[in-house]
């Protein structure tokens, strides 16, 4: 392949709010340039991951090249295509570090919506160029120009600017790549320069080791050279290099100012990190880039497998996903009630489900997890200030000073005569009003200050059936805020399970540990002895349930005669059940730990 020089290279990414047409936008251009002929061309076809297609959402970015010519110069074009929901917003921001431009999609029957605008600023504060396009105007319900006018209030883009384009029937599509070569300035970088080269994303193969995504800014890559991982000082030679044209294909040469992929047979997964330099062997390779900034796990939960046998497979698999997915991690834990597992962090409640499904997909393992929480702070009596990712670590009461929850500023956007349903919403829980806006006379924005511990579960999902599907949201961490916070515990026959535990507002105690309480009572079978279900807070029960015994009748062969023969029985019966019930284990089935999911918000 012969060498380009870095005027005829653009690199972009493709940005919008989930479901707004970036996996179309991405078909039709492939399709356009020729990357990929007709007979090959299916639906979405960088959404390559089985989960992808069945969820019909992108979870991880992808890269790819396209050859296009242009006023008879031949130009590379580099697109990354990134996911639209708001838990994969470090996805996109590791994509927008490697690109020098963006598209940024907004629907023509849509409009600007919440992830559009969070998505649009994470661009400009890194200096892209905007490309910006109304997509889907070839719908029956299009507003091509209310919509305009809502993208010159929100995001201050002028009208004139943006292109109209069908990806769904080719329309623009032109038009857009001519102003993907105007608009969007040439990398910068020399390729005389000292290698460096920055890790974006990568993959584990079986048959490969680590395939490494990189975008070069500086100097040039070639099979066979020796390069050195500044993080981990590891130094390995290129058996392979190449770029995604969509698929792996290898080339001599990398330039700077190219996205491409390296494969140096590494088969251990630390020696590889998003976000790491690559330079020359030796001590006189280039200085770091800056990389990423490390990404905020919020919600924490515990994966067990439910054979313990499986322990080591599930470790395997969570390293190799751990490895494809950086923003997610885990570190081993020991319940008494599930025994020996892992807890996982996550950016949110959608990727938590995904990484739930790659493992039982991919590895073949069982899964049971426990209730997920969020993060919180806890300052002690002698000023100390540490992190709570799970129930069992908060200490007693006696030894907090202050528990502080992390609150979130929530972005929602819903047509103007659903202001009161929403705002009803945001403050059942316990959302503080920030400011309200008109976008255009029929859509407004809303922003509150919630705990992420109200948003995560539900918000969302409440949010569509208040506004009839129309709403949207979007939102960041601004910090963590006191609160009368409590560690709700759940007995089970007099024993405490740690697995059930979950941290709570006082005022809400009560009424989650009732419905864990009822909900246990209908999930746990009969045993031969009573079973209380307490919920407790500390050592003050709140609420409890009984499992009443399985009974037998011990006196139906006693046919009239003395009643004390009677009584003799019974009171044999009642010692058997008290010394059954000091030494029986109650077995508590996995529908029960999913029950305390369900029961938090009802």
């Amino acid at each position: 392949m012969p060498e380009i020089a870095n005027k005829f290279i653009r690199n972009f990414c493709i940005i919008a709010h989930i479901d707004h047409g970036k996996s179309t936008l991405a078909d039709r251009l492939l399709e356009f340039t020729g990357t990929v002929t007709r007979r090959e061309m299916k639906e979405q076809l960088l959404d390559d991951m089985q989960l992808e297609r069945d969820r019909g959402i992108t979870i991880k970015a992808r890269a790819v090249r396209m050859m296009y010519m242009y006023e008879g110069n031949e130009y590379e074009m580099n697109l990354i295509d990134t996911p639209g929901h708001v838990d994969f917003h470090y996805e996109v921001s590791r994509s927008l570090a490697c690109c020098e431009g963006a598209i940024l999609v907004v629907d023509a029957a849509q409009g600007v919506e919440a992830q559009t605008l969070a998505n649009a600023f994470a661009a400009m504060n890194s200096n892209l160029t905007i490309v910006p396009i109304i997509n889907k105007i070839d719908l029956v319900n299009a507003r091509i120009e209310e919509v305009l006018l809502e993208m010159e209030q929100t995001l201050a883009i002028d009208s004139s600017e943006v292109l109209k384009v069908s990806a769904k029937t080719g329309v623009g599509i032109e038009g857009l790549c001519a102003a993907l070569i105007q608009r969007i300035p040439e990398p910068k970088g020399d390729p005389e320069a000292i290698l460096q080269a920055m890790v974006f994303d990568s993959h584990y193969d079986d048959y490969r080791g680590a395939i490494t995504y990189i975008r070069v800014i500086n100097g040039r890559l070639s099979r066979g050279m020796k390069i050195r991982f500044l993080r981990t000082n590891s130094t390995h030679e290129i058996l392979e290099l190449g770029q995604f044209t969509p698929q792996r294909t290898a080339c001599n040469v990398l330039l700077a100012g190219e996205v491409g992929y390296i494969i140096c047979n590494i088969k251990s997964l630390k020696l590889v990190h998003i976000g790491d330099t690559v330079t020359i062997a030796g001590d006189n390779g280039a200085p770091a880039l800056e990389g990423y900034k490390p990404p905020k796990r919020m919600v924490y939960c515990g994966l067990y497998p439910s054979d313990g046998q499986e322990f080591t497979e599930l470790r395997d698999a969570l390293e190799k996903l751990a490895m494809n997915d950086p923003s997610f991690e885990f570190e081993p834990e020991t319940s008494d009630a599930l025994g020996f597992g892992f807890r996982c962090g996550f950016l949110g409640l959608l990727h938590m489900e995904i990484v739930q499904q790659r493992l039982e997909q991919e590895s073949n393992i069982d899964l049971i997890q426990t209730a997920p929480n969020v993060t919180y702070e806890i300052l002690n009596k002698n000023g100390e200030t540490f992190q709570i990712h799970k129930p069992q670590d908060v200490p007693d009461s006696g030894q907090i000073e202050e528990f502080r929850q992390p609150i979130v500023r929530v972005n929602l956007i819903q047509p103007a005569e659903f202001i009161g349903n929403v705002m009803k919403l945001c403050q059942d829980r316990r959302g503080v009003l920030v400011r309200q806006e008109y976008l255009s006379p029929q859509r407004t924005m809303i922003v509150y200050d919630i705990p992420l511990a109200e948003v995560i579960y539900d918000l969302h999902d409440k949010l569509k059936s208040a506004t009839r599907g129309y709403g949207t949201m979007d939102y960041e961490v601004i910090g963590y805020q006191p609160a009368d916070l409590v560690k709700l515990d759940i007995l089970v026959n007099a024993v405490r399970v740690d697995a059930l535990s979950v941290i709570c507002h006082r005022y809400d105690a009560e009424r989650r540990g009732r419905g864990v309480c009822k909900r246990l009572k209908d999930e746990i079978d009969r045993h031969m002895f009573e079973v209380a279900i307490q919920a407790a807070i500390g050592g003050r029960i709140i609420a409890r349930e009984s499992k009443p015994a399985m009974r037998k009748n011990v006196t139906a062969k006693c046919y009239g005669g003395d009643i004390s023969r009677k009584k003799k029985l019974w009171a044999k019966q009642k010692e058997g059940k008290k010394r059954m019930k000091a030494i029986g284990q109650v077995e508590i089935p996995q529908k029960a730990f999913l029950a305390v999911l369900d029961t938090g918000e009802e």
